[in-house]
């Protein structure tokens, strides 16, 4: 999969920014829905993005989706949304349980591989408000170190994307502020699919689409370990192509663009609610 994007600048955007920099190679296959553009995002000027949580999101263009998928890795689940994105030449944010990731070193690589972002989602999926405080950022730390260990060889509580997903969208303003002194985004989302209801994959579709229409762009949160995922994903990727919809893939500002201006794009050839999603 490296032939239509690297994903070398991504893996270690903080280390190697002139990989990261690297526009993406076009798609080799025609008719795909393929990436549209690349959106670099840092937590000084965009903290927490996701109206479904916050008061302000990514600044997208009519049309515009991000696609990010929570709770991995898993296979073989996480394989086939791989395979079902890369079909599309398409990149993703995948936000990674420490626990999982921490004993699949190889899956975890693979999807900084193909190209897409990894993120972070604590160790053990936990309620965070529902701990001390203390165990809040132990299940932060010790989730960002084991995905860190898996993908780049190195434990450490320093991420080489800083970017985090709350399970359940469960923050704390002591969460809240901790991370954005540690300058790492914090992403809910616009709008999401309901996947980890017990739906049949074409009900799923049918109510990630109908939200789509509505909200016409935004974060979309999914799950790759969930089989009606999985099955839905190929569908929903052709009507995105067929309705004129696009991809934008999210990946972090290297160290020395994080003062510069408030957002940057690059082209690309080709209230919170308590326990829902995450």
């Amino acid at each position: 999969m490296t032939g239509w994007v690297n994903a070398a600048g991504v893996v270690a955007a903080l280390l190697a920014a002139d990989v990261a920099a690297a526009a993406p190679a076009a798609c080799p296959r025609e008719g795909t829905l393929g990436t549209s553009r690349i959106l670099t995002v840092d937590a000084g000027t965009h903290p927490r993005v996701g109206l479904k949580s916050f008061p302000d999101t990514l600044p997208l263009h009519d049309g515009e989706v991000v696609l990010t998928f929570d709770d991995g890795p898993s296979p073989p689940m996480t394989d086939k949304v791989l395979a079902a994105l890369a079909r599309e030449c398409v990149r993703a944010t995948f936000f990674l349980v420490g626990q999982p990731a921490s004993g699949r070193a190889a899956l975890v690589r693979k999807i900084a591989a193909e190209g897409h972002t990894v993120g972070h989602h604590t160790f053990t999926h936990a309620h965070l408000a529902h701990i001390t405080p203390e165990q809040a950022v132990a299940e932060i730390d010790r989730g960002i170190a084991a995905d860190e260990k898996a993908l780049n060889g190195v434990e450490t509580t320093t991420p080489s994307t800083p970017f985090f997903r709350f399970p359940y969208f469960e923050s704390t303003p002591a969460t809240l502020d901790l991370l954005q002194s540690r300058g790492i985004v914090v992403f809910g989302a616009d709008f999401w699919a309901g996947d980890w209801n017990p739906l049949s994959p074409q009900q799923t579709l049918h109510r990630l689409t109908s939200r789509l229409n509505q909200a016409r762009k935004g974060i979309i949160l999914l799950h790759d370990p969930q089989p009606r995922t999985v099955a839905m994903l190929p569908a929903f990727l052709r009507y995105l192509k067929k309705h004129g919809y696009r991809v934008v893939h999210v990946v972090p500002k290297p160290p020395e663009d994080l003062h510069h201006d408030e957002h940057s794009e690059r082209p690309s050839a080709a209230p919170t609610p308590p326990h829902e999603g995450g």
